[in-house]
């Protein structure tokens, strides 16, 4: 059970009007220059930070053990850990992420990007 760095990128590439951003900004995947993706501002590449829909479920995920707490960033975002998770898990919270993240940009940005492909 393990995913790596070129795994995320590809999942992330299949996502819709994603950019991948690089130095000097913190490498991560945007979508509507939004970040919903983050390889680590703590200078690692053991993980990647995602958004969850609330606190409550970013707590739940760590409680599990599913995650942890996402250093940096706020309560509701939690990092996975390559090491400790599976594609499937991972293909899961990356589009979650990617929609919250999309969701949440103005109605008149959302309607420049391409359309969400798969839902």
């Amino acid at each position: 059970m393990s995913v790596t760095r070129d795994q995320v990128d590809q999942i992330c590439t299949g996502l819709t009007g994603t950019t991948l951003a690089h130095p000097p900004e913190l490498v991560s995947w945007k979508v509507g220059g939004k970040m919903f993706a983050c390889f680590g501002g703590d200078g690692q590449m053991n993980g990647v930070s995602v958004k969850c829909q609330d606190v409550a479920t970013a707590e739940m995920l760590i409680e599990t053990t599913a995650a942890i707490r996402a250093p940096y960033f706020h309560k509701s975002w939690v990092r996975l850990q390559f090491s400790d998770t599976d594609i499937d898990e991972v293909t899961h919270r990356l589009t979650a992420s990617y929609d919250i993240i999309r969701k949440s940009l103005p109605k008149k940005l959302r309607d420049t990007l391409p359309g969400r492909q798969g839902g």
